[in-house]
């Protein structure tokens, strides 16, 4: 069975922006079956967000159609969950506690993102969640 990941935003943007690196490797890896991306209402609307940010659109070498059938494609191998429970584990970035609640909702081995720094030091903690970049997941 596939690990289980949440893939903050951060990941999805840079995989969108630069095709040879980590976060791209991330998504190709999930699109492939090796792990098992977590998907939520609130990440996917983040997620969802960014096709209408021009300042994103003008650094990605793909199109907004070929972006939406990427998204479509993350969308097709992604277990969704519903999140019943609100953790607020009050991390320094407050709009990435979703990440998190979707994580245990989801039994979510690990969360990757650019940002590890904005989850440390929370205040709720959960020891079996890891929190790992692109390029440690990449290297496991």
């Amino acid at each position: 069975m596939s690990s289980k990941l949440v893939i903050d935003t951060n990941v999805f943007v840079s995989a969108l922006i630069s095709p040879s690196g980590a976060s791209r490797a991330v998504l190709r890896a999930c699109l492939q079956g090796k792990y098992k991306p977590l998907m939520g209402t609130a990440l996917l609307m983040e997620f969802e967000s960014i096709l209408g940010r021009s300042e994103v659109m003008a650094r990605c070498p793909i199109s907004k159609a070929d972006i939406e059938v990427l998204l479509a494609a993350l969308m097709s191998v992604s277990q969704w969950v519903q999140v019943y429970y609100l953790w607020r584990p009050n991390l320094k970035d407050e709009a990435d506690n979703h990440l998190i609640e979707l994580a245990i909702a989801g039994n979510a081995e690990a969360i990757v993102t650019q940002n590890i720094k904005d989850f440390q030091r929370a205040e709720l903690l959960f020891p079996q969640l890891s929190i790992i970049s692109p390029e440690a997941l990449i290297t496991e």
